[in-house]
């Protein structure tokens, strides 16, 4: 007992296990009064955009006073610490190349504007909402895999930011939250082309027309911002014949989140439209058409006689 005791007066008296103790002591104590702040201080707020910018603003502010007070407290023995602190941060490094290449990612994912939370993106095959970028992992809700089009299948997908240096990073709505996209009917010959072309550029003005104004100004700023040529916002018709039919493609652009929905509303106003046309415009489709059947000759030769002889 009183060795133990001599043991802890022993390191009582050295000033570094003192300052250890301190900046222990400090660390709980910061960390416990930012994580109640970041419990209550967003409750205050109702936009899901500014609470979350506050919730991680307030976990950033915590480390960086964690940081503040640990220099604060060794000021005065950082001449002695350089050498130690220079062996173990090597070591550390090498160790930890990973988590050193993520925090390395959040950064320039916070300055280089990659993505933020909000956007849509595609990383390593995964697609999905970004709804967090911690330092080390962005999280998405991930869409797609085996439900169809981009609707969320309720995966939870957490990929390390040192990804932004390996491999491309796509994003559906950075600059430009629109998409193009096109959909294809095919028209039995002998309809009416021009009737056709009418009705699928009628419908989709009428469905997507309303994201022209907006989509027009934002890639005048895309134009603006970076070296690309100025493409053509409006729906557009193109006819392709084929041995089977006449392909009509439209092509326009769509909020980059009602797609599917846009697409969905575009098939049925279009073959509503094509049924109001009495006959004049068919759907066309594969079907198998046998023209003649030839003639089989079957000779049926009966040998049993000649086996009994």
């Amino acid at each position: 007992m009183e060795n133990a005791l001599k043991t802890i007066q022993k390191l009582l008296d050295d000033a570094i296990v003192i300052k250890l103790i301190e900046v222990t002591s400090g660390i709980i104590i910061v960390a416990i009064v930012f994580r109640i702040l970041a419990q209550v201080l967003p409750r205050q707020v109702q936009d899901t955009d500014l609470r979350y910018h506050i919730r991680k603003a307030i976990t950033l502010i915590g480390y960086a006073i964690m940081a503040l007070l640990i220099v604060l407290i060794f000021s005065d023995s950082l001449g002695k610490l350089t050498v130690i602190f220079g062996v173990i941060g090597a070591g550390v490094a090498f160790a930890l190349q990973e988590v050193i290449g993520s925090f390395a990612g959040w950064v320039a994912i916070s300055l280089g504007q990659y993505y933020k939370p909000g956007d849509r993106v595609l990383l390593g095959g995964i697609m999905g909402d970004v709804i967090d970028i911690s330092i080390l992992r962005t999280t998405l809700m991930e869409c797609g895999a085996w439900v169809k089009a981009d609707l969320y299948n309720g995966r939870i997908v957490r990929i390390a930011n040192s990804f932004v240096f390996k491999e491309p990073v796509f994003n559906y709505s950075a600059d430009f939250p629109f998409v193009w996209d096109e959909i294809t009917v095919p028209v039995k010959y002998g309809s009416d082309r021009s009737l056709t072309r009418e009705i699928l550029q009628q419908v989709a003005n009428e469905v997507v027309g309303e994201y022209m104004p907006q989509a027009k100004a934002q890639w005048q700023h895309m134009v603006h911002k970076y070296l690309i040529e100025d493409a053509k916002i409006e729906p557009a018709v193109t006819l392709a014949a084929n041995d089977n039919w006449l392909e009509f493609t439209l092509r326009y652009i769509v909020d980059y989140k009602q797609r599917r929905g846009k697409k969905d509303i575009i098939f049925s106003r279009i073959l509503d439209e094509f049924d109001n046309t009495n006959g004049s415009i068919s759907i066309a489709s594969t079907t198998i058409h046998i023209v003649e059947t030839p003639a089989f000759n079957v000779k049926l030769v009966d040998n049993r006689n000649e086996i009994s002889q």
